[in-house]
């Protein structure tokens, strides 16, 4: 399930392109058997880093995939790699789980390239608002949501980075009573009714008929469970922005 759009994202080959809490590969895998792109994964967690490789092993030595993906653990906060490394930097779904996410902000600012396109994602406002409503553990497991965001809040974040927001949208509609309904059923994890639900998302993602595609379109703006910012770094960044290049953390772990 792909949440940030790769067609706003200008992708040529051999650019470098960054999936910043990559997590099991969904974007990073996708772009790596569909752009001609250089991929690299980075996530915290080295237990999805090895999950993300195993998905990604049958593109790699398979039919002949147009880019190529490298996977590593790290922390977001301590990127091991140079200032204005990356063309494309994707970071989705994550930064709603990271106390400090302006320092992770800080950092995919540092490595991107001037001119460079930032795509982040997070849970919209009012399907997040409900959740939170509904269950205190949907919030509260380990690992899990710590904060909601106002679009305009982690906007203006980003912005004030040095960085243009050019395009917006919300997506996967049909993904928020979903959740609203796991939420309510918390601890009924075998509701029949859950299950018949989550069967249906499961169809949608492989089938991707044309009546649900057209209702999660039409739905998307009101109920979109994520929102997508998309941004181009400043050819000059504002002066005293960039922090200084951290010393890198954990281990590298080749998916190709």
């Amino acid at each position: 399930m792909i949440t940030v759009d790769p067609k706003r994202l200008n992708l040529r080959p051999g650019q470098r392109v960054l999936d910043l809490g990559c997590g099991e590969g969904r974007h990073a895998i996708h772009l790596l058997v569909s752009e001609p792109v250089d991929v690299v994964g980075v996530d915290l967690k080295f237990a999805d880093v090895q999950t993300a490789r195993e998905r990604a092993q049958p593109f790699a030595e398979g039919v002949q995939a147009p880019g190529r993906l490298l996977l590593c653990a790290a922390n977001g906060l301590q990127l091991p790699f140079a200032d204005n490394s990356f063309d494309v930097v994707i970071c989705s779904e994550v930064l709603e789980h990271i106390e400090d996410y302006t320092g992770v902000l800080a950092e995919i600012d540092r490595v991107l390239k001037p001119a460079g396109l930032f795509a982040a994602s997070v849970p919209a406002f009012f399907p997040e608002w409900v959740c939170w409503r509904l269950s205190d553990e949907y919030h509260q497991v380990e690992g899990g949501h710590i904060r909601i965001f106002r679009e305009r809040e982690l906007r203006r974040s980003i912005e004030k980075l040095g960085h243009l927001c050019f395009a917006r949208h919300k997506a996967h509609a049909l993904h928020a009573p979903y959740w609203w309904l796991k939420c309510l059923l918390w601890r009924r994890p075998e509701s029949r009714l859950l299950a018949v639900y989550h069967r249906l998302l499961v169809w949608d993602l492989m089938q991707k008929p044309r009546l649900t595609r057209l209702l999660e379109k039409l739905l998307d703006p009101l109920l979109g469970k994520s929102i997508v910012l998309y941004f181009v770094k400043s050819p000059q960044p504002p002066v005293g922005t960039l922090p200084e290049q951290k010393t890198p953390v954990l281990a590298v772990e080749s998916a190709a």
